[in-house]
């Protein structure tokens, strides 16, 4: 198999989750207040559906069977799809698709190149884990949008998936291999902290506003708890 790009260990900064009295202490803020324009948004989550799409397409190359790249291959169809309709949604907004996403492609390139793991395994579990985060970050976020948009953009993030297949696959070759067991686990929570500075950079914050990073912090409650729920299904600790 070929061997991905991969990176040193760093220290990441995660959004932790914050006693009651400090949340207590700090006033509630929802993703919404942070959501970019429209074709900000869109260019930037059609950019992140594509390499998706591109990340599946390397783990179907990598496929250790047949069987495996023909069920991955529905995960792949299903993230180009949203990538499409999301294209299509940033031609009804009046934008030209290239151009729009163009400005995000570097960030997420980056995001890309650390995320794609040292093999098979943990490029899977990568494509699993953040292909839920992502819908999950841009349902939320898209709740900031014009009421015309956001029922249709929701729609799209929270359209099926190819996560129950991947999970199938990373739960069978976890049974055949549990030494992959604490790897996978490990390679999760480094994943976890890339994720969140992807979509922390995604968030637009009004001048004449005060928010504080304490205040942003229990927006990203809902998808830490998702995230530990794709992990737990797995057996893998978050």
């Amino acid at each position: 198999m070929v061997k991905w790009f991969s990176r040193k260990p760093g220290r990441i900064e995660v959004p932790r989750l914050r006693s009651r009295s400090d949340v207590a202490a700090t006033e509630k803020v929802a993703l919404a207040e942070f959501t970019p324009d429209i074709l900000a948004f869109l260019g930037r989550a059609a950019y992140v559906q594509l390499k998706i799409f591109e990340n599946l397409s390397r783990v179907i190359a990598n496929a250790p069977t047949t069987a495996a790249k023909t069920a991955i291959g529905k995960a792949a169809e299903l993230s180009l799809s949203k990538h499409r309709q999301l294209v299509d949604e940033i031609t009804k907004a009046g934008g030209s698709p290239a151009e729009v996403m163009d400005p995000f492609t570097e960030s997420v390139d980056n995001f890309e190149r650390i995320a794609r793991g040292a093999d098979w395994y943990e490029s899977l579990i990568t494509a699993y884990l953040s292909a839920g985060f992502f819908d999950d970050f841009y349902a939320l976020l898209a709740a900031g949008l014009p009421s015309e948009s956001h029922s249709r953009l929701v729609a799209i993030f929270r359209g099926e998936s190819g996560e129950k297949v991947l999970a199938e696959y990373l739960q069978a070759a976890i049974d055949a291999n549990p030494r992959l067991d604490s790897r996978l686990a490990m390679w999760g929570r480094r994943l976890m902290g890339d994720m969140m500075l992807l979509a922390r950079s995604a968030l637009v914050f009004p001048d004449h506003t005060r928010t504080t990073e304490a205040q942003v912090e229990p927006v990203f409650t809902e998808l830490i708890a998702a995230h530990t729920r794709r992990m737990d299904a797995l057996g893998l600790t978050a």
